[in-house]
């Protein structure tokens, strides 16, 4: 899930950073606010915590510190922030905005050596977390690659990705949502 985008000539590069952060955005947006999965129904997971914990397993995403449910819980709420950026609505710009004000985003350095953040140094985990993927997406947006903040095309599925493809033509999350709507359409055309 990492975005290597640099590696594909003509299209313009998002940096390791950024591109860190959008995974992130990806994952928790998946994990936590999303009703529909690859044609079912999904519901929020019974246990917030364990669901993260396992995603960031499957991801190999690797938090500074344990999350404690508290923090899943509140994570789930960023998650339902940051849905609205990949669904190519006009709100997007000002609702991460308020995310950006509301989590405390600002640049510094910190750390030995310094890392670049844009959360205080001093913010909690899911703030911390909050400041640097809706940065992130704000970043991307601001580059004039927005359109790669996709939601998949599928008929039932609400899955999010950032689309790496050198032209933006990214429709679907993956093969099974691609099979799926191809073999729908293969048998609408099959009906008339």
């Amino acid at each position: 899930m990492t975005t290597d985008v640099w590696r594909i000539t003509g299209q313009s590069q998002i940096d390791s950073y950024v591109g860190r952060w959008v995974d992130l955005a990806v994952l928790l947006v998946n994990e936590l606010a999303v009703t529909q999965v690859r044609g079912r129904p999904a519901g929020p997971p019974a246990d917030r915590r364990a669901a993260l914990d396992a995603a960031f397993v499957q991801h190999g995403w690797t938090p500074s510190r344990a999350l404690t449910g508290a923090d899943a819980d509140r994570l789930a709420g960023v998650a339902e922030e940051l849905r609205p950026a990949f669904t190519a609505s006009p709100a997007a710009p000002a609702v991460l905005n308020r995310a950006l004000l509301r989590h405390g985003a600002v640049p510094n350095l910190h750390g030995d050596p310094p890392v670049l953040a844009f959360h205080g140094p001093a913010a909690g985990l899911v703030d911390a977390w909050a400041a640097d993927t809706a940065t992130a997406l704000a970043m991307v947006i601001g580059v004039g690659q927005g359109v790669r903040l996709r939601t998949c095309e599928a008929a039932a599925c609400e899955l999010v990705f950032f689309d790496a493809t050198r032209n933006a033509s990214r429709r679907f999350c993956g093969l099974s949502c691609q099979n799926r709507a191809k073999a729908s359409a293969y048998r609408a055309r099959r009906r008339i």
